[in-house]
């Protein structure tokens, strides 16, 4: 049986036809109409104008899940369907995914779209045809541009014949195989999905994330940059030497003062040079573009004239005649005839080359002592391929500045050499070894990233950027390393150490190799590096804009801005002045390694985040490009590393120091991005096996410290009551250890997710006023209660997780209506107690102190043992600035048999032990009979928690029955005016049933403290074993003394008091009387502390007396203004062991 369905349109009204949705029967369908969704679905266009300017995230529809762009009237027919309507809008169907990934276009944020933005004049902005570049015109050739250069022409025949043949071939290779291995690692993160234009950057920001992303992006671009300012001293260099000698403003009277004159000259002619192609820059890249292939035919036609001049070397070397005085080689500029005298008419006269040498043309003239022991000789220049030259340069001619470039032969010496430096020899002008070689050559194989700069113009970006950038550098090796040899094998060696071709009548000495003439290579050398100038000028600023537009970097913001057409202004003119730095220096050496630097930076993150990606295996993580593998990429950053060391060691330390300062930069300036990089997977990759090592054991005493479970309360809008709670935390923590802020919210989740989300970022927001470092856990439950056992048993996670918890005291909590208000505290006291928790619970905590104290006393209550937590809070609150000035004082306690004076001896040395700094005082409580003022209150708490379980009364009612108890009570007392210890003159106090604060705090933690022994027990009493803060001689006394009956009875017999008094439950009577009596001391020691630290008693075992261990706590803390009670969490946290 076959069903026909029906494909119907869903009703919008209107909406559906403003929204001019075509309406054709579909094939097979009958002629029902259905909705054409291919035209419902926009297309997906991908932009690179952020949709705020500066968030970085690109304008795009996007087919994927959450999607709030989707138009809402999107359209999703057909009863088929129906089981997955009310998800339409947020999980869109497959044919609609598929349909916007088929219309996907990736355009360039680059020239094209200023030109057409020039050309409309802003009007009308053209339709976009799809990319059509191959891998060759789109990826080969602009790699071939940029990697073959300036050092090529300029540096590289000195290279060879300063460095050898093998060290120079082996100096190629090292950096060849650097930027190969860089290109494979580059390959694989290009053809891991769609890479829009901005190259490098975007690859290393989106897979290493924003700190190493701008760090390294701003390294780039100022290699870059600095590369602008190589091309343009190369260009200044072959017009100044090569072209146009005379052109020169700087001139230099004697030898000595040449070099200084010509760094003058390459400062006002490349100043000139850059502020020229600036301007052409900023007027019409257009034209920069359309003479590239101009510029690239001068590259290649320059290669094919050297390859064509050594062909020829082989039957017809060049004639290039180069004079030697002995064996040292002569600058052939101010002389015709390598002779020192001729013969004219029969006589015998003195050469140019003589007055050179001589301080008269005379035959009898004084002449330099060298010149008169050696005789001149003339040799080839160029002997050709087949002269055997390539034995001689084999090896390499390292040496100091100012040496004399000589040839290996055998020549007079002299011993006066203090006039060589003023006579026409040919000198090394810098100190030459093989470091600097390196860092000089290295930026003649950069520019591999020019396909990948061009992904949004290929036709197949994932196909054409491996391939054209792999096959561009294997060309360029090959081209670098027949060079090597091919100049080692024809040109004389002397000729190869000559720089600036002064040997050669000051021709370009790889030009004396060409063919057809010199000239082809000085003119297509300049133009090549007039362009590659131009191209940096234009290619740096557009890199500084994307980095600026990204917003990670606050500073640079100003730079995202430009001329109407997206031309970036500011980034040009920022870029033009480094770019001027590096003019200044003016020295192509010198520059040459510096920009070195940022590039080797730039290449070895790009490995680091290949290899990472690899590594951990990100599901993200499916290259097309397969020929990779994470040892390459390892290999490929260790040897970027190693290059920088190599090349200069200070200029990497600054390079490095650099790209630091940025990434801190970034760490606490930037914008928070999420691009889902590879650092955060190594982070969550570390953190998931340090967690699996805390989870192994516990931690050891020495390495305990609080980590922490902050339990907030919050208003009727969702913000913090307390925010002191949590700038008491930082100073407890001083940012270290772990930090779970918690709250509860009462209800349902589905109902209450929004008011979860919205407190838990006004906690966030909270944390971040007060500097509070931790983690944000918002709970809902059906009850506070729930919720917040819930916090105290799962928060953290592993070995990560609380041990102690921290909470306001509810000080309302006689004045609240519901009794759950402090049936919710006692119970999470008991659950952090069971949990093995420790319980910090700070009372008056909105008067806690967030500025620094300049004076005070923090004052430690040491009543019972708790692990120590009492000696190590105060140490660790005096860490931060708040708490610093302030002084410990340790009181402890001490009853009628104790020897106050030992217990301060060895609680001294206790401390001296632990290494804290304390004042220490024994506080005497000698036992006495139980006040009436007690008993008072113990009758009243009792009544009044009798009368509130078992009547079920209004407020008022309960209210009314309660005072007429305590009126008379209180009358009762006066009536019968029984004499008692501690006269009643506070009877009138007796049953407050108001407290000062109104905030109420709900819930945590921890212990089984047992309540102050000050008082003994009565006979029939059960001892109550106990901790105590002395000796273990003071444990056993104390113990043999509970268990002595009826001894030291202090207290006077039930029977014979009063009759009010004969019902009260004694061990509420003796709790009430240690909290009268502790308090009063504490109040009279500690009443003008900065804090107070006490042990917090542990709750009646069985929940009937839960309202009456809130009374104690009540009694305890009255007439205290800032106090922390703290029950420690059943183990040792402090050791006097190393």
């Amino acid at each position: 049986m076959t069903e026909r369905f029906v494909v119907i349109p869903v009703g919008h009204g209107n909406e559906s036809t403003n929204a001019g949705v075509h309406h054709d029967p579909l094939p097979g369908f009958g002629d029902e109409g259905a909705l054409d969704q291919r035209e419902a679905v926009p297309i997906l266009e991908y932009s690179r104008e952020p949709n705020k300017y500066g968030d970085g995230n690109p304008k795009e529809n996007s087919p994927f899940i959450n999607n709030i762009d989707n138009e809402k009237g999107s359209l999703y027919d057909g009863t088929n369907m129906a089981l997955f309507e009310e998800e339409m809008d947020s999980n869109p169907m497959v044919s609609s995914l598929l349909s916007k990934l088929a219309n996907y276009t990736n355009l360039t944020q680059g020239v094209r779209e200023h030109e057409e933005a020039d050309e409309e004049e802003g009007a009308r902005k053209k339709t976009v045809k799809s990319p059509q570049m191959g891998t060759f015109m789109g990826v080969y050739l602009p790699c071939m541009q940029n990697i073959l250069g300036v050092i090529l022409f300029l540096r590289m025949t000195w290279i060879v014949g300063t460095a050898g043949i093998l060290e120079a071939f082996s100096i190629v290779a090292m950096c060849c195989c650097c930027t190969m291995l860089t290109a494979i690692s580059m390959s694989a993160i290009a053809t891991n999905g769609v890479v829009p234009a901005g190259g490098s950057y975007y690859m290393i920001s989106r897979s290493l994330g924003p700190e190493f992303g701008g760090a390294v992006g701003l390294c780039f671009y100022l290699g870059t940059t600095f590369a602008g300012s190589m091309y343009i001293l190369g260009t200044i260099e072959i017009l100044l030497t090569y072209i146009a000698p005379n052109a020169a403003i700087f001139k230099a009277a004697e030898k000595e003062h040449e070099a200084a004159a010509m760094l003058n000259n390459m400062r006002v002619y490349g100043t000139c040079c850059l502020a020229l192609m600036a301007i052409v820059v900023f007027v019409g890249v257009k034209y920069v573009n359309k003479l590239a292939l101009v510029f690239l035919a001068c590259v290649i036609l320059s290669i094919l004239a050297i390859y064509a001049g050594v062909v020829k070397t082989i039957f017809e070397p060049p004639e290039f005649p180069v004079c030697l005085l002995g064996n040292r080689t002569l600058q052939n500029h101010n002389f015709d005839k390598c002779l020192k005298t001729e013969i004219v008419n029969n006589m015998t006269v003195t050469t140019e080359l003589w007055d050179l040498f001589c301080d008269s043309p005379h035959l009898n003239a004084t002449c330099n002592e060298y010149f008169t022991s050696n005789n001149v000789t003339v040799i080839q220049g160029i002997p050709g391929l087949t002269s055997g030259a390539i034995s001689e340069n084999m090896w390499s001619s390292y040496g100091p500045s100012e040496m004399l470039v000589e040839k290996k032969m055998e020549s007079l010496e002299v011993s006066d050499t203090s006039e060589d430096m003023y006579l026409p020899y040919v000198v090394n002008d810098i100190a030459t070894f093989f470091t600097l070689l390196v860092g000089i050559y290295f930026p003649s194989v950069t520019g591999i990233m020019a396909g990948s700069n061009r992904s949004g113009d290929l036709k197949d970006a994932q196909r054409s950027i491996p391939i054209g950038t792999i096959l561009a550098i294997a060309t360029t090796t090959t081209i670098y390393l027949s060079c090597v040899v091919m100049f080692g094998a024809c040109i004389e060696g002397v000729v190869l150490r000559d720089k600036f071709g002064d040997s050669v009548k000051g021709n370009l000495v790889i030009g004396t190799l060409s063919w057809p003439s010199p000239w082809v290579i000085v003119i297509g050398s300049f133009f090549s590096c007039c362009g590659a100038g131009l191209q940096s000028l234009t290619g740096a600023p557009r890199l500084l804009q994307a980095i600026a537009r990204d917003g990670i970097v606050p500073f640079l913001e100003v730079f995202g801005h430009g001329k109407a057409n997206g031309e970036p202004t500011w980034a040009l003119l920022l870029t033009a002045g480094i770019c001027e730095t590096g003019i200044l220096i003016a020295s192509l050496d010198d520059v040459a390694p510096i920009l070195s630097m940022f590039f080797l930076m730039c290449y070895l993150f790009v490995n680091l985040a290949c290899a990472l990606q690899t590594l951990l295996r990100t599901p993200n993580w499916r290259p097309r490009f397969k020929y990779y593998h994470w040892a390459l990429s390892f290999l490929g950053m260790s040897l970027c590393l190693a290059l920088m060391f190599i090349s200069s060691w200070n200029y990497a330390l600054v390079a490095m120091v650099i790209a630091t300062c940025i990434y801190k930069y970034i760490e606490y300036r930037g914008a928070e991005k999420e691009w889902g990089d590879g650092i955060r997977g190594l982070s969550l990759n570390a953190a998931r096996y340090a967690l699996i090592r805390l989870e192994e054991s516990p931690p050891h005493t020495k390495n305990w410290r609080p980590q922490v479970l902050v339990l907030l309360k919050l208003d009727s809008e969702l913000q913090v009551k307390h925010p002191r709670l949590l700038s008491f935390t930082t100073q407890l923590k001083a940012g270290r250890g772990l930090t779970i802020v918690g709250s509860v919210l009462e209800g349902t989740y589905l109902i209450k997710e929004t008011e979860a989300k919205q407190a838990e970022q006004n906690i966030k927001k909270t944390m971040s006023t007060e500097k509070t470092k931790g983690f944000c856990h918002v709970v809902v439950s059906s009850n506070l209660r729930d919720g917040v056992s819930h916090l105290i048993q799962s928060a953290g996670l592993g070995g990560m997780k609380h041990n102690t918890v921290l909470m306001a005291w509810p000080s309302s909590w006689k004045q609240t209506n519901d009794p759950l208000s402090w049936k919710n505290f006692v119970e999470s006291v008991r659950e952090t107690t069971a949990a093995h928790q420790a319980l910090l619970v700070a009372k008056n905590v909105d008067n806690f102190p967030d500025q620094r104290l300049k004076e005070g006393t923090i004052d430690v209550w040491w009543v019972v043992h708790d692990g120590g937590m009492l000696m190590l809070l105060p140490f660790l609150l005096r860490q931060h600035k708040v708490w610093r000035k302030c002084k410990m004082r340790i009181f402890t306690v001490a009853q009628l048999d104790d020897n106050s004076i030992q217990m301060k001896k060895d609680l001294q040395m206790f401390l001296y032990h632990l290494r804290l700094d304390a004042e220490v005082e024994v506080v005497e409580m000698h036992s006495s009979d139980i006040s009436a003022f007690t008993y008072e209150k113990t009758l009243v708490m009792e009544q009044r928690s009798q009368m509130l379980k078992q009547m079920q009364l209004s407020r008022t009612e309960r209210e009314r029955e309660i005072q007429s108890i305590t009126d008379e009570s209180r009358s009762s007392i006066r009536r019968k005016n029984r004499p008692v210890i501690q006269g009643s003159g506070t009877s009138n106090q007796a049953a407050q049933l108001e407290d000062e604060s109104d905030r109420e705090e709900q819930l945590s933690h921890d212990k089984d403290i047992v309540s102050h022994p000050a008082v003994n027990h009565s006979t029939d009493a059960t001892p109550e074993r106990v901790h105590m803060t002395w000796t273990k001689e003071k444990f056993i006394s104390e113990r043999t003394r509970n268990r002595e009956p009826n001894a030291n009875m202090p207290v006077r017999d039930i029977f014979n008091m009063k009759p009010e008094w004969e019902s009260l439950n004694q061990s509420n009577v003796r709790r009430m009387h240690t909290a009268v009596k502790l308090n009063e001391v504490v109040v009279n020691k500690s009443q003008g502390a900065q804090l107070v630290l006490l042990n917090m008693p542990g709750p009646p075992k069985s929940c009937g007396g839960d309202e009456n261990y809130m009374e104690f706590l009540e009694v305890l803390l009255e007439g205290l203004n800032r106090v922390l009670l703290v029950r420690g969490g059943g183990r040792e946290v402090i050791t006097i062991y190393s």
